[in-house]
């Protein structure tokens, strides 16, 4: 497994990333076939699985259901061995999702959170924006309140997942980390990730396999290391994320721009 700086983070991350949606949540996820969700057991080999392929980013939510719970279990014993990135924004009630980007909810969120996770502190705080990044980061308190909060020491890194190249390019004033979507058939955020990379910002890229649409997966998952610090990637299968480390770590993997 390849690693790599977060930007200015202080952090070091497995250039493949683990995103956890499917751990907890199967209701209105954009994948192209339903899935069932896996049982606690399973849920806890699956993690410990992924640790022992060599992965050390995982990506949680609020809004992914059982995740972060799930994790909390599972990450017990083996807290240290990862970077764990969460969210703040979007919550999952009621079979559905609910926004609330203000920040007392964030507070709240967070609180919750590490409760779940069984930790006292997050490496990374990613606001979970629902498509208004610009409006998020211009009429609400919650930049503010994420400063407050890593200040406090209950995060290392702080940051925007977004929807939008223009939300982006706003929290470039701010965040330490951008999680951006890319593959190869949306590029819209080529142009504000080399600009955040080249400025010291961590970049994780999002949607690689276009959520299970790609149709070169191989291809997509080697040319975004040109453009993130880190892909994360959603599986439930270690099996497929263990060929995904092995697609990055063939010598005719695309070369790396604007390594830290």
């Amino acid at each position: 497994m390849e690693y790599r700086s977060l930007g200015r983070t202080g952090l070091t991350t497995s250039a493949l990333g683990w995103g956890t949606v499917k751990l907890g949540r199967n209701i209105d996820v954009k994948y192209p076939a339903s899935f069932d969700l896996p049982s606690d057991q399973e849920a806890c080999d699956i993690v410990l699985a992924m640790l022992d392929l060599g992965i050390t980013l995982i990506d949680t939510a609020p809004a992914y259901g059982l995740s972060e719970s799930r994790l909390g279990i599972a990450l017990a014993n083996r807290r240290q061995e990862v970077v764990l990135s969460s969210k703040v924004g979007e919550q999952f009630q009621d079979g559905r999702s609910h926004f609330d980007f203000t920040g007392a909810a964030a507070r709240r969120s967070v609180e919750a959170s590490l409760r779940r996770l069984g930790t006292d502190h997050l490496d990374i705080l990613l606001i979970h924006s629902d498509g208004r990044d610009e409006w998020i980061q211009r009429e609400t308190d919650l930049i503010e309140t994420l400063k407050s909060i890593k200040a406090e020491g209950k995060t290392r890194a702080i940051g925007l997942s977004g929807k939008t190249p223009e939300g982006a390019g706003l929290a470039l004033a701010w965040a330490d980390v951008l999680m951006c979507p890319w593959h190869p058939l949306d590029r819209s955020h080529e142009s504000v990730m080399a600009s955040a990379r080249s400025t010291g910002l961590g970049v994780l890229a999002k949607k690689v396999l276009a959520s299970g649409h790609a149709a070169d997966p191989q291809s997509a998952l080697k040319e975004s290391m040109s453009h993130a610090d880190a892909a994360v990637i959603g599986s439930l299968s270690p099996t497929r994320m263990h060929a995904n480390c092995g697609v990055l770590e063939s010598p005719e993997s695309e070369p790396r721009l604007g390594d830290h």
